[in-house]
């Protein structure tokens, strides 16, 4: 059911489903290459399907960007889910590895997502399991006492930030960024002074 009409949403043909993933495909290699430049004929012609296809599905592409982050968040609510239902205190550590995933993933034409404001409610649920999975870490030693939720959240800013700056170094380089970052939140905050 859809929320506007109240009706079932359509059912899309076999042959709708494929052409929709093969623009997406093609959306995101073109949108790598090119940025905000990249034009619809471009991935229309990726995609191995007529302009009209992409306009049909897509009224712009502004529209076609929209759903490329819609789907990412989807893909990061997904995954905060999984995290919230993984026992002990390695929930946080499975979060943080998606969340450097997708940045790695969308890195290529992440300033074209970040420009836009993505579902505040989606945005929400992956905040509010930052904050849970953090307490469930603390509590389970798997990271030290006095990390915060702020802490992790700068954390996960620099995986952004890392993905965001150099798409090539992102894809060779986040994972290990991530563990180093992990075994200093496993040991601890450093007392201050």
């Amino acid at each position: 059911m859809t929320a506007v009409t109240g009706r079932a949403a359509p059912v899309l043909r076999r042959d709708a489903v494929r052409n929709y993933e093969r623009i997406l495909a093609a959306a995101r290699e073109v949108f790598g290459e090119a940025g905000a430049a990249a034009c619809m004929e471009d991935i229309a012609a990726r995609a191995g399907v007529g302009v009209g296809t992409v306009y049909r599905r897509f009224a712009s592409k502004d529209a076609l960007i929209d759903e490329l982050l819609r789907l990412a968040m989807d893909e990061l609510t997904a995954a905060a889910a999984r995290a919230l239902e993984r026992p002990g205190g390695y929930g946080l550590h499975e979060l943080l590895h998606a969340l450097g995933c997708s940045f790695a993933e969308h890195a290529r034409y992440a300033g074209l997502l970040l420009e836009r404001t993505p579902d505040p409610a989606a945005t929400r649920r992956i905040q509010a399991a930052i904050r849970e999975l953090t307490g469930r870490a603390a509590a389970a030693g798997t990271i030290g006492p006095g990390v915060s939720t702020a802490d992790v959240m700068t954390l996960v800013s620099a995986l952004r930030g890392l993905a965001q700056a150099d798409a090539e170094r992102a894809a060779r380089g986040w994972e290990r960024f991530l563990r180093i970052h992990l075994a200093g939140l496993s040991a601890g905050m450093p007392p201050e002074g």
